[in-house]
């Protein structure tokens, strides 16, 4: 029989864990996508247009920028709240952590190459033609950092987890009847 969830139960890993997917989602609303030149008097006209276009946030760009800190939050919260459970753990809760936090990682990975990509190509031509430059903001290096640590504690779960499954079991001791 399993005992009921306690905080105190829940390793700093998986803490971390529901850190990382936090900080993910919480960077999702920071800009990730950025339009800026070098240029005083295309400055002035970018600084005119609305700061949707100029400034976007994960949920105003593309797949990639949106849909990954979600899986990482999800797994944080999994992992949270079926972590104590031995049996899922030996099963490969942690091993499912890493394939989620790597698959989100790579999702970010396309991600930043194809920033380009969330504009057509006309826009990308004006760009050109302005010295427009479409960059990363703040909040994809912070999602980016996010996944990285997600899967870093995932990778140091596993092998927790693995030299939790070595140790034998704790036995009841057995009841003497005659």
């Amino acid at each position: 029989m399993t005992s009921p969830f306690s905080v105190k139960s829940v390793t700093w890993r998986e803490w971390l864990g529901l850190a990382a997917g936090l900080l993910a989602l919480g960077s999702t609303f920071l800009p990730w996508t950025t339009l800026s030149t070098n240029k005083p008097d295309i400055e002035v006209i970018l600084s005119s247009l609305p700061h949707s276009d100029v400034i976007r946030n994960a949920w105003q760009s593309s797949f990639f920028a949106w849909c990954p800190p979600l899986p990482l939050l999800l797994a944080g919260l999994v992992v949270v709240v079926f972590g104590r459970i031995r049996k899922v753990r030996v099963s490969g809760l942690p091993h499912l952590w890493l394939v989620v936090a790597a698959a989100s990682l790579l999702l970010m990975v396309l991600g930043w190459f194809t920033l380009d990509w969330e504009f057509d190509a006309d826009q990308r031509g004006i760009f050109d033609a302005a010295g427009i430059a479409i960059g990363a903001g703040f909040g994809r290096f912070l999602g980016l950092f996010a996944a990285v640590v997600s899967a870093v504690v995932a990778f140091l779960d596993i092998r927790a987890a693995r030299a939790e499954s070595r140790q034998p079991r704790k036995r009841e001791p057995r009841s003497k009847t005659r």
